[in-house]
């Protein structure tokens, strides 16, 4: 497994940040694609016992997705500081459901198998409902995932109502998660009072998914 670098040159941030995957989400494109105000679209994915997980297995749940490499210094700085982990343990409990996917190719940054996915989840100490592999690809164009962490918030009527960035820090230090902006707490906390989610869509920042090119 790719291990995450220790310290990154200003140069290498700023290719990341501000390279291919810094990128906000579309506006327009396939009907069926994944936009904030319409319902979800379904999909399946194979999960890490290797059973066949759909959106619709979950109906009348809140859903959040959040897509991850663990290769990625990004996804590596809310997993130190245990950002996502706390995430996921206070919104499981408040009974939504946390989808983890990767949909990284084999062989490049972020794929891994079930047993490498299991290791990770041990290491971080993360508890997400469950792992999903999208090894093609196709749950993550879907969503417009094009860096992680991605994140999506569908309430429990099937709506997307939040997809983007996890909050308003594109850095890759720790400590900056406690001064940051949550956009997944804000909306999530926005759903809970019944409010409407004020802020549905931000650029998403870090590394690129690694798609399956061909």
């Amino acid at each position: 497994m790719t291990k995450l670098p220790g310290i990154l040159t200003v140069a290498a941030i700023a290719q990341l940040i501000f390279g291919a995957a810094y990128l906000m989400p579309s506006a327009h494109g396939s009907d069926s694609m994944a936009r904030p105000g319409v319902a979800a679209p379904a999909f399946t994915a194979s999960n890490i016992a290797g059973q066949t997980v759909g959106l619709g297995d979950f109906a009348g749940k809140t859903v959040i997705i959040e897509w991850t490499n663990d290769g990625c210094p990004f996804v590596g700085k809310h997993y130190d500081s245990g950002n996502i982990q706390a995430l996921q343990r206070r919104f499981v409990a408040a009974g939504a459901i946390w989808l983890t996917i990767t949909s990284s190719a084999p062989g490049q940054q972020g794929y891994v198998t079930p047993a490498e996915a299991r290791a990770d989840l041990a290491r971080w100490k993360a508890a997400p409902s469950d792992f999903l592999f999208d090894p093609n690809g196709v749950v993550g164009r879907l969503y417009d995932a094009r860096a992680t962490p991605h994140m999506v918030v569908i309430d429990s009527t099937g709506m997307l109502v939040y997809m983007g960035a996890i909050d308003d820090t594109p850095s890759v230090n720790p400590a900056d998660v406690k001064t940051a902006k949550n956009y997944v707490v804000a909306a999530l906390d926005e759903l809970a009072a019944g409010k409407p989610v004020t802020i549905s869509a931000t650029p998403a920042y870090g590394c690129s998914v690694k798609y399956k090119t061909s």
